[in-house]
Order: C-alpha cells, then structure tokens, then sequence
C-alpha cells in the first residue's frame, strides 16, 4: 500500500483496526475531500443515509438508500466494523446499540455514520486520531 501512503487517505490508518486496505479502500472514493461540503454529503454519498419518502401528507424515512457506489459503502461499513472491534468509545455504542434493541447490521449502519464523521473530519484535518479528544467531543455533543 505505498500508494496510500503518498495520499491525504493515510491519516485513516491513525484509527484503531483499520488497516491500509481498508483505509485505501474508503479514500479512493472518498478523495479529494473538498468535494463533499459535509460529513452529511460524504455519509449520503456512500448510500446508507435513509431515504426519504414524501407526498403532500406523507413524510417518512425508509431504509438505506443505497445510492453510490456499493465499493464505497462497503468501505464505510469495514471502517465501522474495525473501529467497533477495537476502538473503546465505538465498542461502548456499539453496546448501547444493541442495548436499545437494535439489529446487529442497524448498529453496524449507526456506527458507520460515527465512523464517516470522524473519517471526514480526519481527512480534512489531516490530525491523527486521538481517543480521549474523540471522547470528549462525543461526551459534549461535538460534531
């Protein structure tokens, strides 16, 4: 992966169990940053926002979207997956995920749009990852 190593997508392999692989597979989509003007752009880029259905009487959220690139939003979720086997504060949601009831691949999405915020904020910032600092945004209501 010396390619990555060459690229603004490095910065991801400062997160806990993800590996270049996975890091390269999540920048080639996601690269140059600058296109998206939001961690919300990038996350509905990749497909897993809800879509939304709406009539003159009607609005609700459905499921995923999936619009994008399924190579992107599998990205995103082996992302998710890395930081919810090894990152404490993504292994602690993960838990109050489940504890709420949800589905094991509703966490999985739930975590992957904590995952993309922090991967758009890293890749903008260019700042390696810092657990407590993750931490304490999180415990504030930081975005």
């Amino acid at each position: 992966m010396a390619l990555l190593a060459e690229t603004d997508g490095q910065i991801l392999t400062t997160l806990p169990g993800v590996a270049s692989v996975r890091a390269a597979a999540f920048a080639a989509h996601s690269l140059p940053i600058q296109r998206f003007p939001d961690a919300e752009h990038l996350y509905s880029a990749t497909g897993l926002a809800p879509a939304l259905y709406q009539s003159a009487t009607l609005n609700r959220r459905g499921r995923i979207s999936r619009q994008g690139l399924a190579e992107h939003r599998d990205a995103l979720m082996g992302i998710a997956w890395g930081l919810s086997q090894c990152s404490p504060s993504f292994i602690e949601r993960n838990a109050e995920l489940h504890a709420r009831g949800m589905a094991p691949i509703q966490a999985r999405v739930a975590l992957a749009r904590h995952a993309c915020r922090l991967s758009y904020r890293l890749l903008r910032t260019q700042q390696p990852f810092d657990e407590q600092r993750y931490r304490q945004g999180r415990l504030s209501g930081e975005r």
